[in-house]
């Protein structure tokens, strides 16, 4: 069989976080444009995002931010770095844990724990609380950790898993909900290099990557009035270091509304005066349908009888 015959095609295939059973692939299940398609796992999310840019695959489902640990900032970066990216959907995903052994090892028995970073860091007081003993072994990802529990060459004794590892590993569970928040939830983005816009649909989200032009007193101040005096809610700011100009900061911004509500268009022309580093990421509806309030002074109507009204100043 020649190469192009086994090679999968790149227009049917998305990449996510594998293996199979993680909640990357849960969130796949979320998604309309993921239904029908080849679901190719790879190793992390720089390569899931390379694989669009390469166009190894149409889409990637990568991990955007926990409500618990907050950003995940290999995306971030990776997002913030990488040229020809756009985000079409966002999924949110509850976060269960469970503690997995193998099968005739109990709790008293456990000595390393072998689990995903965030994780990790999501059932930290419950692991310190239940194991105050224990070793951290960390993942490539929550799947991976079950595995070590057969590796020989990095046992584990004990691994934090989804609830679903049954289906994938012939493990126990010794001990169920071990995440610390009950109501945890991660926030998932579907990225292609698609340049079209999901339609408006009044409650959607825009995400931007913005470089502040210079370090001088109030610089993100005048950032953010950019925002403000447009009626624009920030619904996510975070910082993340530039490793090629140490001690300066890009910031990763999800604001409420649309590209195509003028308060935005309005909002990322004057941030783009402001600031030469704009990074346009997507508008798209946002995974809770809920209606984005619109101070009536700032609704499309008013921006364009505004318009109307400077025409007619000049005749």
């Amino acid at each position: 069989m020649s190469d192009t015959e086994t090679r999968p095609d790149a227009s049917n295939t998305i990449s996510f976080l594998g293996p199979a059973g993680t909640f990357t692939e849960a969130a796949l299940k979320l998604a309309p444009e993921a239904q029908g398609k080849v679901w190719k796992p790879v190793t992390n999310v720089l390569e899931a995002l390379m694989d669009v840019q390469s166009g190894k695959s149409f889409a990637a489902m990568v991990a955007i931010e926990n409500s618990v640990e907050g950003g995940v900032t290999a995306s971030q970066d990776a997002l913030a770095t990488m040229d020809g990216l756009r985000i079409i959907g966002e999924y949110i995903v509850p976060i269960r844990f469970v503690l997995a052994v193998r099968p005739g090892i109990g709790l008293k028995d456990i000595e390393t724990v072998a689990a995903h970073p965030v994780a990790y860091g999501q059932s930290r007081r419950w692991l310190h609380r239940t194991l105050p003993d224990h070793l951290f072994v960390q993942a490539s990802s929550n799947v991976a950790s079950a595995r070590m529990l057969f590796d020989e060459d990095e046992v584990a004794d004990a691994a934090i898993t989804p609830p679903t590892i049954r289906d994938h590993f012939d493990v126990d569970i010794v001990a169920e909900d071990v995440q610390d928040s009950a109501i945890a939830r991660t926030r998932f983005l579907l990225v292609t290099t698609r340049t079209d816009l999901p339609p408006r649909t009044g409650s959607d989200k825009t995400s931007l990557i913005v470089t502040l032009p210079d370090e001088r007193p109030g610089g993100l101040l005048s950032m953010l009035e950019q925002f403000a005096a447009r009626g624009i809610n920030l619904s996510m700011i975070t910082s993340r270091p530039i490793p090629e100009h140490p001690g300066r900061y890009r910031f990763v911004i999800d604001l409420d509304g649309h590209l195509e509500d003028s308060r935005v268009s309005d909002a990322l022309l004057g941030l783009r005066r402001y600031s030469p580093s704009v990074r346009f990421l997507g508008s798209y509806p946002r995974a809770v349908q809920s209606p984005v309030s619109v101070d009536p002074a700032y609704s499309d109507d008013n921006y364009a009888e505004a318009a109307d009204w400077l025409k007619g100043l000049v005749r």
